[in-house]
């Protein structure tokens, strides 16, 4: 183009932009009025030791939107600290003005499987090919966010026919930053010691409001307010066919990674997804390599086995794929070794030569440009694909589709059916609220059905299986049974590289019928829930207070709510029964209250209303003065703890571990709560373990623990009366010897009366996977109050614990022990007989104190509500 023609075309396209008006769509818009990234920015993203925010991302795509046909932005919902989080689209002009219909095209290929073969050929000739990629959800990963800008420009701005071709064909559409929050936690740290001899180095606290790298284990609960933004997008608004989550990995070993993932898989998914998969990825990988990308790498180390993540679209006829590229420090160059590469094992045994890895890399300096180039070559070559295989790719969508319905209606199971009837009824409505939040219908009988020889009574929740998302219904609803497979024959098992049991039934403690035996309910029988769902009670006009079961974890909702608002809250200290209503001993009662309607309203089981005097005995509810011990390591289960205070309206103080060595604790707090965080980062502010602690990568002011000092005062504060609520790795802190050590010089040493036997019963050949395991319950002791006899609890298979005979000041009462055979609810344990009737919580008396131990993560990843209330009542000891 003539320089005096793209002159005039800018000054056209400014004078239009000034007027409030927008370029002409079918007009070519010349490179230089377009501002490249190194002019918005100042640099060139990639550039050593530079990074934009998320604000300075968002304005420059924004202003790309203003000026450019070729995309569009549109908002999707909100980070946990508020920020506005958007899908950015990128794709021929014409595909933009037609998005509306190109969206209504996807959802048919999604959603109806009864398509006429002339249906799906007009769908298939006029749709396009979405590919979502979503971009540094773990924020110190910053090489995808950083290179957005870039290849969004190359993409608008390019005369190459290939690039036309793709843009004709496919839309790019991508969260420029999965976690905006984190994103700008990461820069403003990284900014802050650009230059110190601490540049680079790991930023305090988590990288998100909450749960840091965490957020990457939210897709089926979708408790993380991005999580359910995203999956919204793909499983509900625009249902993408592809897809990728885009991280970095460790930066010692291959420089990337492309599908096909490694064993094992998931034997939910029907096979073309995998060789879908397979067909991406050689692709990228030749790509790649053609443009001198060495160290590229194809099944390796990452399974697709655990839906925890965005490729969680994969039990939803997405093909999702994951990509990893070796990190740097943030965003300073690193120089490797050639003798410091290695790899795990898991696809690659040794760092050479393989059909894994045809070009290794050698070794030597490795930068952020790096990162950025090798995701731009990545994501050419992915939406090329996407593109030369547009019709097949569009007709497999829908394929999936019609193959998943037909299974749900002749491959077991055809349903599942969730009872009324419920140790927990709000819990039943939360799961019914959360499969609509995944694409997923729910439907109440209508009429009683007999099925199996059991009565599934009128008002039962139904989840057919014959749907379009029939392989995430099955996942997520039955119990996991981990698909064992090994590097040789009779050789070592291959780990899972997650956790392997988040069946949402168990994991709530909801019983869920599962129907394996052919039958159809009629379509007359049943009708789809109204969503949100909830137990459709009207608040009584008149009523003299309100009744809560201590069954439902709702009710302890409620309670903590109405303390917050100022409300009088009573606990009842009986069984106490009324009419047809049995209400157990620690069940709550509210008075009539000019603003307990507010808190009534939004209620997904109503309380039962009092017209009559509570005549049962209770007490007044006191919520204590709490401490939550979270150290600066990524305390990824302190965030989570977080999380649940905030949701269930319980106030609490942060304390960090060498704040335990000045605290105030006996004049400032009733209880202090330690979750799941190594000995040795609580006490010595290091990693590894007393007598061989490792340096971290924390500004030194950050890496600071509680030392001998914060443990006398902690053990002092229980001594005194207060309380303390540990679990997992924090409690090695109170086992063995131990001493308090008086003002008066006086010292007291002594050992509490319970042990950890984990580490004995892993090296006798004890293996938890992460999986969900039946414990029985102490009954009628404060802290299993409203829970059933029985109940599942995550665990990783240490610790575990044994108590012994206490004396002096001291006493321990079992509350929660492994049965004697059956262990396992979900997931995989090898030598569960070691399991055996062992401890799994234990209460201990010290002094005037008392302390609570869970073996487990009562709330392990906002993800297991059939034990929070083990959780609350520890909270709410006397």
């Amino acid at each position: 183009m003539r320089p005096e023609k793209r002159h005039f075309i800018t000054l056209l396209f400014a004078v239009l932009l000034l007027l409030g008006l927008s370029f002409p769509a079918n007009c070519n818009i010349p490179d230089g009025s377009i501002p490249s990234p190194q002019s918005h920015f100042g640099f060139t993203p990639g550039d050593d030791r530079m990074l934009f925010n998320y604000e300075e991302m968002i304005s420059y795509l924004k202003l790309l939107e203003e000026i450019s046909p070729n995309v569009k932005m549109e908002q999707i919902g909100f980070s946990e600290m508020g920020r506005p989080m958007y899908l950015y689209f990128v794709s021929s002009a014409d595909n933009i003005a037609n998005l509306g219909r190109l969206k209504d095209i996807n959802r048919q290929l999604a959603l109806e499987p009864e398509l006429s073969d002339i249906q799906k050929k007009t769908l298939v000739d006029e749709g396009k090919v979405f590919f979502l990629m979503t971009l540094s959800m773990h924020s110190t990963e910053v090489g995808p966010s950083q290179a957005a800008p870039l290849i969004v420009y190359e993409m608008i701005t390019s005369e190459d026919p290939k690039m036309q071709f793709i843009l004709d064909n496919t839309v790019y559409m991508i969260t420029p930053s999965h976690n905006p929050d984190g994103m700008n936690m990461i820069v403003e740290n990284y900014k802050q010691y650009k230059g110190t001899m601490y540049e680079g180095s790991s930023m305090p606290g988590v990288y998100h409001k909450y749960v840091g790298h965490n957020i990457n284990r939210d897709f089926i609960t979708l408790a993380m307010s991005e999580n359910d933004a995203i999956a919204t997008a793909y499983s509900k608004e625009w249902f993408p066919q592809v897809s990728v989550e885009r991280h970095q990995m460790g930066s010692r070993g291959p420089r990337y990674y492309v599908s096909p993932p490694s064993d094992p898989l998931s034997e939910n998914i029907l096979p073309g997804l995998w060789n879908w998969k397979r067909i991406f990825g050689s692709r990228a990988l030749t790509a790649m390599t053609d443009a001198g990308l060495q160290g590229v790498s194809v099944n390796y180390l990452f399974d697709m086995y655990w839906p925890g993540n965005t490729s969680t679209s994969l039990w939803k006829g997405v093909i999702a794929m994951l990509s990893e590229a070796a990190s740097v420090d943030i965003a300073s160059p690193i120089y490797i070794e050639p003798n410091e590469l290695s790899v795990t094992g898991k696809g690659l045994a040794e760092y050479e030569i393989s059909i894994n890895m045809p070009d290794p890399w050698p070794g030597g300096w490795w930068h952020l440009s790096d990162i950025v180039e090798y995701e731009r070559v990545n994501t050419m070559s992915y939406m090329y694909t996407a593109a030369i295989h547009r019709e097949e790719i569009l007709r497999h969508r829908n394929e999936i589709t019609r193959k998943e319905v037909e299974r749900g209606k002749n491959e077991a199971p055809y349903y599942y059916i969730l009872p009324m009837r419920q140790h927990d009824k709000s819990e039943l409505a939360d799961l019914v609220n959360l499969l609509d939040k995944h694409g997923v219908n729910s439907y109440s009988l209508l009429t009683d059905q007999v099925i199996d020889n059991r009565i599934h009574k009128a008002g039962d929740i139904v989840v057919p299986l014959a749907q379009p998302y029939r392989a995430f219904i099955k996942e997520v609803m039955e119990s996991q049974k981990f698909p064992v497979r090994h590097y040789t024959t009779g050789g070592d098992m291959i780990r899972p590289y997650d956790i392997t049991s988040w069946s949402l039934p168990l994991h709530k403690g909801v019983e869920a019928v599962e129907i394996n035996t052919k039958y159809e309910i009629p379509a007359i029988a049943m009708e789809r829930v109204n969503i949100p769902f909830a137990f459709a009670e009207n608040i009584a006009s008149d009523y003299t207070g309100v009744l809560f079961t201590a069954n439902s974890n709702e009710s302890y909702k409620a309670a903590f709510t109405a303390l917050d608002m100022g409300i009088k809250v009573e606990r009842l200290s009986e069984d106490y029964k009324i009419e047809d209503r049995e209400f157990p001993e620690g069940s709550f009662y509210i008075a009539s209250h000019r603003n307990l309607e507010n808190l009534l309203k939004d209620l997904l089981v109503q309380p039962y209303y009092l017209t009559v005097s509570m005549e049962a005995e209770k007490k007044t509810l006191q919520m204590p003065r709490i401490a939550l011990v979270e150290s600066w390591f990524h305390d990824m289960d302190a965030g989570w703890t977080r999380y649940l205070f905030d949701t269930y309206k319980i106030p609490y103080s942060v304390l960090r571990p060498v704040d335990l060595q000045d605290a105030n604790l006996t004049q400032d707090f009733d209880l202090l709560v330690l979750p799941d965080q190594s000995q040795s980062v609580l006490m010595a502010g290091k990693g590894g373990s007393p007598g061989s602690y490792t340096i971290t990568r924390y500004p030194p002011e950050y890496a600071k623990g509680m030392e001998k000092k914060g443990l006398n005062n902690l053990l002092s504060f229980v001594d005194k009366g207060g309380k303390v609520v540990s679990w997992g790795r924090s409690t090695e802190l109170f086992m063995g010897n131990l001493a308090i050590e008086r003002e008066n010089e006086e010292k007291q040493e002594f050992s509490l009366p319970v042990t950890n036997i984990g580490t004995r019963l892993r090296d006798q050949g004890l293996l938890v996977t992460g999986s969900l395991l039946k414990v029985d319950l102490r009954q009628g002791h404060p802290l299993t109050l409203g829970m059933p006899e029985k109940t599942g609890v995550f665990h990783r298979g240490n610790p575990v614990f044994a108590t012994s005979f206490p004396y002096f000041d001291m006493d321990r009462r079992v509350i929660a022990t492994f049965p004697k055979d059956n262990i396992l609810m979900s997931g995989f344990i090898e030598n569960e007989k070691l399991l055996s009737e062992e401890v799994a919580m234990v209460w201990v008396k010290k002094g005037e104190g008392q302390m609570v131990f869970f073996s487990f993560c009562p709330q392990f990843r906002g993800s297991t509500p059939a034990t929070y209330k083990l959780l609350f009542n520890s909270l709410l000891l006397e």
